[in-house]
């Protein structure tokens, strides 16, 4: 029970840079450029998180084929809700909403609601790695939730930006984030309990499969807003994040 509501509380930490971005859109501006560094730079941390923390977890679990298995269809199952959830109007939900041209412009209260749907699928497989981790007995993985924090928080700001141009109150906006935030504790917090008395394979498929999906979530949404906006200095944040956080996972050995 107190390994479930660590993991739970690790997920709240994690969901809760939601709310810290709804805060941030809703009472100052931002420059566009540097919320893209922020994206870079957690699209960094979480690439290295995917290949260093969870795939290799994965691997030394269940072996080659629940691993690969588990990873592609963790993309496979995402990438079917992502071209659900974009279509309903969220297609765009990691970005800020600052350019007129793109993001939010419509910022209909639709499409507010798809996006906060759409954040809640990046941060299901997110949370329940976080629960994942801590089944290891070492603690909570500060790596995974370092690079979970920094995707949400643009990812909060867009979301909040777009509800705030349709004329939503903040009693709603931050309603419907902190519900998400919670909803990522209460994910971390099933995915410890669910998976403590699993088989390894079963854990290491449950692994790749949150691993598929935060790469696919990467590619198809945090990268290519990273590098619209942040241009050729993307890679280089990228690269910084990558290195942080592959630092941190060998300190954490």
């Amino acid at each position: 029970m107190e390994g479930a509501v660590a993991a739970g509380l690790w997920g709240f930490v994690g969901g809760s840079a939601l709310l810290i971005g709804a805060a941030i859109a809703y009472l100052v501006h931002l420059p566009q450029r540097l919320i893209a560094a922020i994206m870079a730079v957690g699209s960094g941390v979480l690439i290295s998180a995917v290949a260093f923390d969870l795939m290799d977890d994965a691997y030394a679990r269940g072996g080659f084929d629940a691993t690969a298995l588990g990873f592609f269809g963790g993309a496979l199952v995402y990438t079917a809700a992502n071209i659900l959830v974009s279509r309903a109007g969220a297609k765009h939900r990691k970005r800020s909403g600052s350019n007129p041209a793109q993001s939010q412009a419509d910022a209909d209260e639709g499409s507010g609601l798809s996006i906060a749907i759409g954040a809640l699928l990046d941060g299901i497989p997110e949370s329940v790695v976080i629960g994942v981790s801590l089944l290891q007995g070492a603690g909570v993985s500060l790596v995974t939730v370092a690079a979970v924090f920094l995707s949400n928080v643009p990812e909060g700001l867009s979301s909040a930006a777009g509800m705030k141009k349709a004329g939503r109150s903040a009693i709603y906006i931050f309603g419907v984030w902190g519900a998400i935030a919670m909803a990522s504790g209460l994910a971390a917090a099933l995915g410890y309990a669910v998976m403590a008395g699993a088989s390894p394979d079963i854990i290491a498929a449950t692994t790749a499969v949150a691993a598929g999906a935060i790469l696919a979530m990467l590619v198809d949404t945090m990268i290519p807003e990273a590098t619209e906006e942040a241009h050729e200095y993307s890679g280089l944040i990228a690269v910084a994040g990558f290195l942080l956080a592959f630092i941190l996972s060998k300190l954490e050995g």
